[in-house]
């Protein structure tokens, strides 16, 4: 997210224009109004600006130069932290950068090496013959098709679609969550959804794309929006049409959509709402559950085939 520090206020920052109605709004987020200022300048911030201090809130810029009362405190302790506990960083957006960077290079090897390295890398459960021979799938032991299968693409719309929700949807969440957070939250989400595509689609019908991380992001993200109370409208009309043209287009892993958005709710939750005190046990505790429930599915299904 674009930051645009301000300057703190003139005068009585507390006092308000006579028969005002309307909340200021953030310093780094004009368009968020609030009710809360920093304890040290006054500043008005937004739930995902705040910061504990030992008496209320802080801004990240009172944060990083010290403590309440002057005090120093060390560099970890006054780093500014995010909503989900991460930390903030100059480049909100680099794990999406870097997610569609290794997306696009796995679409231009597609391109060069033709369809023999699609085969071998998309989601496909159970050994069947095609133009190159016989082709094994997670049946035989190949469960690295549960994570590769995530940056495949069929073609150019298919990747630009997804591409484009990833950098629309994942941006901003990689703000609110912090870096090491939606990197857990993107591939559990697409972990769960390979594991239940495997678990329930036809074993030899092959898939491959990375709308069930994305389809993760979308449910984490009406989590969120919950959580810091916005108009929620927006993003479920989005998910609303995205889960209509799941179920009524051919060719598409419904599966796979339905599971990357359930573990992207469970784990968003997780991230959002976990306590204070034991906040990174609980969010990655959570994802160690949505992973062995991944694990659970895929012996299940492997036994059935076998």
């Amino acid at each position: 997210m674009d930051q645009a520090p301000g300057s703190p206020p003139q005068g009585p920052p507390n006092e308000e224009p006579h028969g005002a109605r309307e909340l200021p709004g953030c310093y780094r987020h004009p368009d968020r109004e609030t009710g809360i200022r920093c304890t040290r300048c006054e500043r008005p911030i937004c739930p995902e600006c705040m910061v504990n201090a030992s008496v209320g809130f802080q801004c990240p810029d009172c944060a990083r130069t010290g403590g309440s009362g002057g005090t120093a405190r060390s560099a970890a302790a006054s780093r500014p932290r995010t909503l989900a506990g991460g930390t903030m960083t100059a480049d909100p957006r680099l794990v999406t950068k870097i997610l569609i960077g290794i997306n696009l290079a796995f679409f231009l090897v597609q391109l060069s090496m033709g369809s023999d390295f699609t085969n071998r890398f998309e989601l496909v459960g159970q050994a069947r013959f095609s133009g190159f021979g016989p082709l094994e799938g997670i049946a035989e032991g190949q469960w690295y098709r549960l994570l590769t299968s995530m940056f495949l693409h069929a073609n150019y719309v298919h990747i630009l679609f997804n591409m484009l929700s990833l950098w629309w949807i994942g941006g901003p969440l990689e703000a609110a969550l912090g870096r090491a957070r939606y990197t857990a939250l993107y591939f559990a989400s697409g972990l769960a959804g390979s594991a239940l595509t495997y678990l329930l689609a036809d074993p030899v019908q092959p898939s491959l794309g990375a709308s069930g991380a994305i389809f993760g992001l979308f449910g984490a993200t009406a989590v969120l929006m919950r959580r810091l109370r916005y108009d929620m409208r927006p993003v479920i009309a989005l998910l609303v049409i995205n889960l209509i043209f799941t179920f009524s287009w051919g060719n598409i892993a419904w599966q796979a959509h339905i599971g990357g958005l359930v573990g992207g709710v469970v784990v968003g939750y997780a991230m959002v709402h976990a306590p204070r005190e034991r906040r990174a046990l609980v969010q990655y505790g959570v994802c160690a559950l949505v992973l062995a429930l991944v694990v659970v599915m895929t012996v299940l299904r492997t036994a059935q085939l076998t």
